[in-house]
């Protein structure tokens, strides 16, 4: 093989790789929309979508697929809670916690890489630091967003502590589900 035609191997683009970013930020978009409002923030489904990009994709690619949903989201598809979308949905109080789910693909995504399925609470520790990532950018964005002098610890009252039993719930679902697909996956080698 000569040097051009290497070259031109190498910078063959990952097809594989990309059409599966592409999926898990599809699966984003369809799970996001789903919500039971409660207060300012509502329970979605948008934190399984995030731990499944991280256990299908990985750290970086994880939080690849997640930005392409963000930026699906923010060009004005209706793909974040509610079926919102626009600059107003990620931009508004709230789009902390949206902005965070890339940060907590990425974290939740470094433990499963390095732990696999085998060692199970290690993911569910790695799942719960980038929640907690998300939490904390979320909720000091929506008190930097928020007009009416809401402070950090208020922001917590209204924004994370009632949600901790249904965003624990949903990381045990993640853990299920994320296994089980990366199991399936790799026996099909994908």
């Amino acid at each position: 093989m000569s040097s051009n035609e290497n070259v031109a191997v190498k910078s063959k683009p990952d097809v594989k790789n990309i059409a599966l970013i592409g999926i898990m930020a599809a699966v984003c978009c369809v799970l996001g929309p789903w919500q039971i409002p409660i207060g300012p923030v509502p329970i979605s489904l948008q934190i399984i979508a995030v731990c499944l990009c991280s256990y299908v994709l990985g750290a970086k690619k994880g939080a690849l697929a997640v930005f392409v949903y963000v930026l699906l989201g923010f060009v004005g598809l209706p793909v974040f809670a509610g079926a919102s979308g626009g600059m107003a949905a990620l931009f508004g109080a709230t789009g902390g916690y949206i902005i965070g789910f890339i940060f907590m693909a990425f974290i939740s995504g470094l433990f499963i890489e390095r732990f696999g399925v085998k060692k199970i609470y290690f993911q569910v520790i790695g799942l719960l630091l980038g929640l907690m990532v998300c939490y904390l950018f979320g909720t000091v964005w929506f008190t930097t967003v928020n007009t009416k002098g809401i402070n950090f610890t208020q922001a917590l009252g209204y924004c994370v502590y009632p949600f901790i039993p249904f965003d624990v719930a949903k990381i045990v679902i993640s853990v299920i589900l994320g296994n089980a697909l990366k199991q399936a996956l790799n026996k099909i080698n994908v």
